[in-house]
């Protein structure tokens, strides 16, 4: 072997102890954290499409400029209708009102067997929505906001919870089950996407952050 060989190979040597050397002081360290998935599909969309703006002011709100509960017909207002689909074994007096059934607080798990101990929650409150745009509408059309029996809007939840919601968005409040996280998480994006509401930057990041609680 010439010397420009040996001088070769002892490089060779050197680099291979090197990476071994390294490879004995990394062994024990964690890999990094994986990036969360983003976020896909049309909730997503939905949400990127939103017009991100700072919360109104809220002059000039009452809950009475969102008249409720209309009514349904046959002696029925929107409270009652919502009682009756988003119960199990619903019955109700001559007078369209709940007397018997059973309903599951989809905030907190509760089940409940007492209407009167049940709210009508607006999954984007009265007050969000004024904040949000609602207070440039005209009182018909924050009648239909608050009416809204599409199935996402109004959400039939024990009271404790719905008075602990008050009319905090998602950055300020989130469900109690972490589970229903997902699907709160789309209903407040797909009722601000219907109703062209907008959304300040907290609650732009908090929805984006439950979304990732998805299945994918």
């Amino acid at each position: 072997m010439d010397r420009k060989q040996a001088t070769a190979l002892t490089s060779l040597v050197i680099v291979i102890v090197l990476a071994a050397l390294a490879w004995y002081l990394d062994r024990d360290k964690e890999p990094p954290a994986a990036t969360p998935p983003a976020a896909t599909g049309e909730s997503a969309a939905q949400l990127a499409a939103l017009k991100i703006a700072p919360e109104g002011k809220m002059a000039g709100y009452s809950r009475d400029r969102f008249p409720h509960w209309a009514s349904q017909g046959n002696s029925c207002d929107t409270r009652e209708i919502v009682l009756q689909k988003q119960g199990t074994n619903v019955k109700s007096d001559k007078d369209c009102k709940a007397v018997e059934g059973t309903w599951v607080s989809p905030y907190d798990g509760v089940t409940i067997t007492d209407a009167g101990a049940i709210d009508i929650d607006h999954t984007v409150p009265l007050a969000e929505a004024w904040r949000s745009g609602a207070s440039a509408w005209v009182d018909e059309d924050r009648k239909k906001f608050a009416n809204d029996l599409g199935g996402i809007q109004l959400i039939a939840a024990s009271a404790t919870t719905n008075r602990a919601k008050g009319d905090q968005d998602p950055a300020k409040w989130k469900p109690p089950v972490q589970s229903y996280w997902c699907v709160y998480a789309k209903d407040w994006i797909a009722v601000k996407s219907t109703y062209k509401l907008t959304i300040d930057q907290a609650e732009h990041d908090a929805l984006a952050s439950m979304l990732t609680s998805c299945a994918p």
